[in-house]
């Protein structure tokens, strides 16, 4: 991970000067327990295609937990040629932090990623995140709508996992507000991914992930030649499906969710915004292996392009 929506250079030395002192390349991304997860089964895409039209189970209700504003070149890479055409410059990018609520009629209500935690706009000094890393994360900017822990008061059933699409704190702040135990399923590699920035963001990283179940990890079989690098079929019913989206971090995962109202694809930060998936322009700086990042957002497009009646609901924006 390169970043996690614009550390500043002296951030970053300091980072990079801890690592040293530490004697090591990079911190992991958090010390909370992971384990492979016994939720769900490895499938080929096939099976999902061969399902992926019928009417699904799932009740989906897409929550923007808070406005924000981060840098341009993040989200959206400027040096691609068309970025350059549109003269796009360098700048705040509006956007929104969701969480999505997944209502399965058997399974229970789960949610991927996790909005913001209520602490983050009543008591900040006790939110998980503190200290330079809110400061550098411009949270002056950050106008708080509905914060989980507020959500989920007022639902009539219990939470029964969280789903994240990786590990990066503006997905997972809002951990603060899940009850504790609550299962927590992530990608491969998410837990153990180095970074010299680690050193100052795995403190509030595992803050936020106090108190809770083990990280369980996707058991993805890995398809070479497949329409994604590996997808799991979470519930066994072909519901609500797993992809592996690598690039941005290690286990990045998007989620297919066959809902009531037709499927729709959770990209996660495989594509921030609106304007990037449109013009075929990958995210930017945010992400942490721009190749294997190209990869996966033009398999992810070319999901959706041979498959229109997806909806797409992307990483930060409407």
């Amino acid at each position: 991970m390169k970043n996690a929506k614009r550390i500043s250079l002296a951030v970053l030395s300091a980072a990079v000067l801890g690592a040293v002192v530490l004697g090591v390349v990079g911190v992991a991304t958090t010390s909370h327990p992971h384990q492979p997860s016994s939720l769900g089964a490895a499938r080929p895409v096939n099976d999902l295609l061969a399902v992926l039209d019928q009417p699904g189970p799932v009740e989906l209700e897409s929550v923007a937990s808070s406005d924000w504003a981060v840098d341009r070149s993040g989200l959206i890479n400027l040096k691609h040629p068309t970025a350059k055409a549109a003269k796009l410059e360098d700048g705040d990018e509006p956007i929104q932090v969701f969480f999505h609520a997944l209502r399965h009629p058997t399974k229970g209500l789960f949610i991927v990623d996790t909005g913001i935690e209520t602490a983050l706009r009543d008591a900040p000094e006790k939110a998980a995140m503190q200290g330079i890393v809110a400061s550098a994360m411009k949270l002056e900017k950050l106008k708080v709508h509905q914060p989980l822990g507020e959500w989920l008061a007022k639902q009539p059933q219990p939470l029964a996992g969280v789903f994240l699409t990786h590990l990066h704190l503006d997905h997972v702040t809002g951990m603060a507000d899940v009850p504790a135990g609550t299962p927590v399923y992530t990608g491969p590699g998410e837990a153990e991914a180095r970074a010299f920035l680690n050193v100052l963001l795995k403190p509030n990283t595992d803050r936020a992930l106090a108190g809770k179940a083990a990280l369980s990890e996707w058991t993805y079989a890995a398809e070479a030649s497949g329409l994604f690098e590996g997808a799991v079929d979470i519930f066994g019913d072909g519901s609500v499906w797993a992809l592996w989206v690598p690039g941005h971090t290690p286990g990045s995962t998007a989620y297919l969710v066959r809902s009531t109202k037709g499927p729709v694809l959770l990209t996660g930060d495989a594509s921030h915004t609106r304007w990037g998936w449109e013009h075929d322009v990958e995210p930017g700086t945010f992400t942490a292996d721009g190749p294997r990042g190209v990869d996966s957002f033009k398999k992810l497009r070319a999901f959706a392009a041979a498959h229109p009646n997806v909806t797409v609901r992307f990483g930060h924006q409407h």
